[in-house]
């Protein structure tokens, strides 16, 4: 008689090798591959937000901004007197740009600044002085970047021209009292004035995408008084 036959279901041990070794294989294939779509996903994310934070905002933008501001002018007082009144007072201030930045180191920008209209008490009205000032600007200024090595952070100086316009309040010296007279009022009137002027100022900004938060000083070269203003503000690049 021939040999008995082999249960149909019963294998060879080394094709049960190979068939539990199949599972196995697969496993780790599959394993290899979500582990390399991962990582593929990761570096994706991480040069993109590289991307997004390092790259320059190039091109045309616009801004505003808010800050604190000192307005500063002298005026001889008309009467008597015959002396230089020198006005120093802090503000809050604001502004608007519009600019352009056609390459990595350099832009241009126009600014609108309106530094406040404070008020002052006069130590001694006898003599006169200027009780309120008022000072506006029209800048336009050339900025140079430094190329530092944090891909998000810009730090630049900025050099230009201003035209500013300031408008006083000035109370006249009060006039001798003729004898009789138990009161002589000072006389108050407003007085404007507008020049041309050297601007200058430094600032930092950090950039998310298409928006860019500053800090900056800005500082105007101006006869009688030196005008400035520190500001905090965002600009969006299109």
């Amino acid at each position: 008689m021939g040999s008995p036959l082999s249960p149909p279901c019963e294998a060879h041990p080394t094709e049960l090798l190979h068939v539990h070794a199949l599972p196995v294989a697969v496993r780790g294939q599959s394993m290899k591959g979500t582990s390399f779509s991962i990582f593929l996903l990761t570096f994706g994310a991480t040069c993109a937000s590289s991307r997004v934070l390092a790259d320059d905002l190039l091109g045309f933008y616009v801004g505003a901004a808010i800050g604190e501001s000192h307005v500063r002018t002298a005026k001889e007082i008309v009467g008597d007197t015959g002396y230089d009144y020198q006005f120093d007072r802090q503000h809050s201030a604001w502004k608007v740009t519009a600019g352009i930045r056609p390459i990595s180191p350099l832009g241009v920008e126009l600014e609108y600044i309106d530094f406040g209209n404070p008020s002052a008490g006069l130590s001694n009205t006898a003599f006169g002085g200027l009780s309120k000032a008022d000072q506006k600007a029209v800048t336009v200024f050339g900025l140079g970047y430094l190329p530092i090595p944090v891909p998000f952070l810009d730090v630049y100086g900025k050099l230009g021209i201003a035209r500013l316009h300031t408008t006083t309040t000035e109370v006249s010296p009060i006039p001798f009292c003729p004898a009789g007279f138990t009161s002589c009022s000072p006389t108050t009137f407003n007085t404007s004035d507008s020049s041309t002027n050297f601007a200058y100022g430094a600032g930092v900004q950090g950039e998310i995408g298409s928006l860019a938060i500053r800090a900056e000083y800005e500082r105007i070269s101006a006869s009688g008084g030196n005008p400035d203003i520190f500001s905090l503000g965002v600009t969006w690049t299109f």
